[in-house]
């Protein structure tokens, strides 16, 4: 395996971030050595980057037969558009090496959970705007996610927001841009097929923010998977013993089967 640790860097932008890879060694006794690569953003509020949803939820990915890469972003006091700039960069870096470690470049997909779902979103509603290409010195068709996975992701400034992410994300301009980051608001048929999981229970991120996202995906005629599980609290990453938070939370049997539901999915996906 590739395990490397590259700092990411957008001109301008006095924060960086770090990406890290988890790209599988190429063999000649494989069927294919090419392989798509999923990109993870942790969740944390825009406050921090949490562990128990970045490395762990890699492996997973590798152990599928993908290459995966963790995104560790800037969080307040950076703010809007930092981490989402930080996506885009760490994309171009990936399709920049994709011969060299097998990438296949149209197959690349953006995971995030709670906070770091809002930033997997909005890369995938803003990645062909003009202003992130030309942060980023590139053409949009270089920045584009092939595909988007949300876990209990936040998505409206509205009456289910979670207040916390968006004062950390936004700062003193949270009243001019809250509506803007309100992401189901900024739904185009340009953001890629998606796969979304949340849990009825969630009291911190209300399950009506992956609704409200899964309404805007259909109404602009996006393939979406959804699933809605009965049980369940905020911030289970993979639900069982493996990701259980240092205070015991997080193991909660009902939802566990969400990673088998993705695995299915991307193996749909990746053939497409």
């Amino acid at each position: 395996m590739i395990c490397e640790t590259i700092d990411i860097r957008v001109e301008g932008v006095q924060e960086q971030a770090a990406l890290h890879t988890y790209i599988l060694n190429a063999a000649p006794n494989f069927a294919s050595n090419e392989r798509p690569l999923i990109l993870v953003c942790p969740g944390g509020g825009y406050g921090h980057v949490s562990d128990r949803e970045g490395e762990i939820i890699a492996m997973q990915f590798c152990a599928m037969g993908y290459h995966a890469a963790v995104l560790k972003y800037s969080v307040a006091p950076a703010r809007f558009p930092t981490a989402c700039l930080q996506v885009g960069k760490a994309v171009l870096e990936l399709r920049k090496r994709a011969k060299e470690w097998h990438i296949i470049p149209d197959k690349i997909a953006v995971i995030g959970f709670s906070a770091g779902g809002h930033l997997a979103a909005s890369y995938s509603v803003f990645w062909n705007r003009g202003w992130m290409a030309e942060a980023l010195g590139t053409d949009a068709a270089e920045l584009k996610p092939n595909g988007l996975i949300l876990g209990y992701p936040v998505i409206t400034s509205g009456e289910y927001a979670h207040q916390g992410s968006f004062l950390a994300l936004l700062g003193d301009r949270y009243e001019e841009l809250k509506e803007e980051l309100s992401l189901e608001n900024q739904v185009s048929a340009a953001v890629p097929e998606t796969f979304l999981w949340h849990t009825f229970e969630d009291s911190l991120v209300p399950v009506q923010n992956s609704m409200l996202f899964a309404q805007a995906l259909a109404k602009n005629g996006i393939s979406v998977e959804y699933h809605v599980f009965a049980k369940g609290g905020h911030g289970l990453s993979l639900a069982n013993e493996v990701t259980r938070s240092a205070s015991g939370f997080g193991v909660e049997p009902t939802c566990q089967c969400w990673i088998e539901l993705l695995g299915r999915w991307l193996n749909d996906w990746k053939q497409k």
